[in-house]
């Protein structure tokens, strides 16, 4: 301004200057800025989610890709073994029993349902053989199982393990096993996959007395079904609108994978899905420019939640994996990941549309502000002031007083938060410019001019 109070040949008074510097610089989305993130952090609070940083709610709001867990996540988490189907040449009850052999120290759902169906069915006995081994599943294996008579002693006579139909079939063929029944465990892999069941395979090899390995084969499958919750196609549909779009993770096979992923609605889904299989499928999202946000809770998931954009570990996972996390679920509840991303959108929603709103603010108190220091000098200058403020010391008191009650006015919507809608990007701009673009005119041409006759009347200007 001073080129142009030389230019005049009329000085600007200090008290002008530091109205001009108060009004026209974005002061009101300056001070709001804060309330906006601290409301943002406490809205996951209270859905008892911890984040690490404030960056972390942010970049959940700017997420475009959702990996989203199968078991528990888009199912209700509680498969159920329904039956045991045996290859030819095998008795039902000897699949059963072999079950129920590899699964007695597995607490899982899947595990327990296993064991209550074969005793059920079959009046199978559940004591645990004091001379077993077992072998916990890996990620790695797909694996787990027991090794009986004589583990402890060196090498054991038998062994039996389940798990995902090509893992289990690859250990049979390690172990010199028979190979012949290999279609018809395919056919029915197959069919129970096609079903949207995960098929669990069964196979035991054993040794003869001087531990030489003599015999090994697939004994049957088992059936786990499991059930989509309630309501997920209309929450991935919700997501798909936003723009976001959903990848579901499962070690199941493709063919499960695929009828669990039609059914629920999900964009796309990797299947037999592993931790270095989850970290190529976030490295090449994330080379796509797009924002990746998962969750997990085991040790094996921390290097893929540490490269995730927002990774949310469960509270019941391992040290690591919530290390590796930006956020802490303490409900370990991983369908939180949905209410984690819309709470990150109606942060930057906030922020967006109050930035807008001081935008649009910022220009309606130019026409009370510079009318008031140059009409007098450029009498030109005075059809700006289309507020008609009475003059030009209670244009700019008016400005200044109604800048700070601004702030004041809009900190409960800062802190509530701008209702969450879900919409596209294009549509959510459009409703901010109409809202708070047009609002943010409206609104301090009568806050001003309101002000300018209050003080005018009172004879403060």
């Amino acid at each position: 301004l001073e080129p142009f109070a030389i230019y005049s040949g009329e000085a600007v008074s200090v008290t002008t200057l530091i109205a001009l510097l108060v009004c026209l610089i974005p002061t009101t989305i300056g001070g709001l800025l804060s309330a906006i993130g601290i409301a943002g952090m406490d809205r996951l609070v209270q859905r008892n989610v911890l984040a690490m940083s404030g960056r972390a709610v942010e970049a959940a709001g700017d997420v475009d890709v959702l990996l989203l867990d199968k078991t528990g996540t888009i199912t209700l988490g509680n498969r159920q073994a329904t039956r045991f189907v045996p290859l030819t040449g095998v008795d039902e009850r000897e699949v059963a029993r072999a079950a129920l052999l590899s699964s007695l120290p597995d607490e899982t759902p899947e595990g327990r349902s296993i064991v209550l169906l074969a005793k059920e069915r079959y009046g199978l006995s559940d004591e645990e053989d004091p001379s077993a081994a077992f072998i916990p599943f890996s990620a790695m294996t797909r694996m787990s199982g027991v090794d009986l008579n004589g583990a402890h002693g060196g090498v054991p006579i038998q062994t039996i393990r389940k798990g995902a139909a090509d893992a289990v079939a690859a250990y049979v063929s390690e172990h010199g096993g028979d190979t012949s029944h290999n279609d018809e465990l395919r056919q029915s892999v197959d069919s129970i996959a096609r079903a949207g069941s995960t098929p669990l395979v069964v196979a035991e090899t054993e040794a003869s007395s001087n531990s030489a390995m003599e015999h090994a084969r697939v004994l049957g499958v088992i059936e786990l079904k499991d059930i989509v919750k309630g309501g997920m196609r209309a929450r991935f549909d919700e997501m798909r609108r936003m723009g976001i779009r959903t990848i579901m993770i499962t070690g199941d096979n493709p063919l499960t994978a695929a009828a669990i992923a039609k059914e629920s609605g999900v964009d796309d889904f990797l299947a037999q899905a592993t931790p270095e299989t989850k970290m190529k499928l976030i490295r090449e999202q994330q080379t796509g420019g797009r924002l990746v946000a998962m969750t997990g809770d085991g040790t094996n998931d921390a290097p893929a939640l540490a490269q995730a954009d927002v990774g949310v570990a469960m509270n019941t996972g391992t040290q690591a994996a919530k290390e590796a996390a930006n956020m802490v679920d303490l409900d370990s509840n991983p369908t939180k990941l949905i209410e984690v991303v819309e709470v990150g959108k109606q942060l930057l929603i906030t922020r967006g549309a109050l930035t807008t709103f001081s935008i649009a603010n910022d220009v309606a108190k130019y026409f009370a502000i510079i009318p008031a220091a140059f009409s007098i000098t450029y009498p030109q200058l005075q059809a700006l002031n289309v507020m008609g403020l009475s003059t030009p010391h209670s244009a700019v008191l008016s400005a200044v007083i109604f800048n700070a009650l601004i702030i004041i006015a809009l900190i409960p919507l800062a802190l509530r938060g701008v209702k969450y809608r879900p919409m596209p990007a294009a549509e959510l701009l459009r409703r901010n410019l109409l809202i708070y673009g047009v609002g943010g005119i409206i609104v301090p041409f009568l806050g001003i001019k309101l002000i300018d006759m209050l003080i005018t009347r009172i004879g403060l200007a």
